[in-house]
């Protein structure tokens, strides 16, 4: 197809498309699916070191489906939306298993991994293989949306029908894998969210939003809805070993599969269960600032508490969902919030 609107954003990628990135350097599918699902709703730059790291630990298909769910969620700590993690790592043991290791070259067969949707799919096999395949992305939306001057907020349904249509008119059968990345970049490093640099953009002299004065108001922003606030009571149990008592969280809900401390709605139910469980007073026990964190969906507000046990190690909990825990020791996935508190503790010297 010779389409003006994608020769020109490949010309424009020939000399100022980013080129340097850790998944570029060496290209296989297996690099770019990782690159894929960590770029989801988190930036280049944090993403980075996160990339490096993971694909040191876990260099292959292979190597990641091998790798316990513990020590994925360790290497993602930090990072987020943990179900990502989650669903790369099943994807993996789906791929060892019914693919033989290889990274499947089909859509469908893409898509019915865990984790990877359309978009994503298109992304990987473009990028890898350089299939002939529209992506519709974050950065993607807002340069079509704008260049077509399209209202509505890009994730309802009818907006993004219409996206896809226009991506889908634009993609070329021809190098496609360098239109797909140029049109990342396009958005990345042109099209941005706020301050966009319309006056170096290749596509700027038929861009309906810049010609109505619309480029800051499109695409529309998703409709507000003031987030609902939950409170919780975390609760640190140390011991004289400096290991503190860790909870595995269910696979499903908020930080699933990671470690955290035991939680309970308020500070007395927490000291409850601790005179139940443990059947003896604490030496220590003190409050400590609290802390507040933020999802997408709701505000957590988070009150700590500390308490000192010296010798609870005969208190033994079944099963595999508990642990004491040594900083520093373990492999574990940690909550962000629960790292932090943890850290708190280090740094004022507050472990016994």
């Amino acid at each position: 197809m010779n389409d003006s609107f994608s020769q020109r954003v490949l010309s424009w990628a020939t000399e100022h498309g980013r080129s340097n990135l850790p998944w570029q350097q060496k290209v296989t599918p297996y690099h770019v699916w990782i690159s894929e699902i960590m770029l989801q709703q988190t930036r280049v730059e944090t993403v980075i070191p996160y990339f490096e790291k993971f694909i040191t630990r876990f260099n292959s298909i292979n190597e990641l489906a091998n790798a316990t769910q513990d020590e994925v969620l360790h290497y993602w700590s930090g990072l987020g939306y943990y179900a990502r993690a989650r669903n790369l790592h099943k994807a993996a043991q789906m791929i060892r298993d019914q693919h033989a290791g290889k990274f499947p070259q089909k859509i469908d067969q893409v898509v019915a991994l865990p984790g990877i949707g359309r978009s994503t799919a298109a992304a990987i096999l473009s990028l890898s293989f350089n299939q002939a395949h529209s992506i519709l992305d974050g950065n993607v939306k807002r340069v079509l949306a704008r260049h077509n001057a399209i209202e509505g907020w890009p994730g309802s349904a009818t907006v993004e029908k219409t996206l896809w249509q226009i991506a889908s008119e634009h993609t070329p059968t021809k190098n496609n894998a360098q239109y797909t990345q140029a049109m990342m970049d396009l958005g990345a490093t042109l099209c941005t969210r706020a301050n966009p640099q319309c006056s170096d953009c290749p596509v700027a002299e038929d861009c309906r939003a810049l010609a109505l004065g619309k480029v800051e108001q499109l695409p529309s922003p998703k409709p507000k809805k003031e987030l609902p606030v939950r409170s919780t009571c975390m609760l640190a149990i140390r011991n004289r070993n400096t290991e503190i008592l860790m909870q595995r969280r269910p696979n499903h809900g908020i930080w699933g599969g990671l470690w955290g401390l035991p939680e309970f709605n308020d500070e007395p139910a927490a000291l409850h269960w601790c005179s139940r469980m443990i059947g003896q007073s604490p030496t220590l026990q003190q409050s400590l600032p609290p802390m507040s964190h933020t999802f997408s969906h709701f505000r957590l507000q988070i009150t700590p508490i500390a308490v000192d046990y010296h010798n609870p190690i005969h208190w033994v909990m079944e099963g595999e969902d508990w642990v004491w825990y040594k900083l520093g020791s373990s492999r574990a996935g940690l909550a962000a919030p629960v790292n932090k508190l943890l850290q708190i503790l280090v740094e004022k010297g507050e472990t016994p």
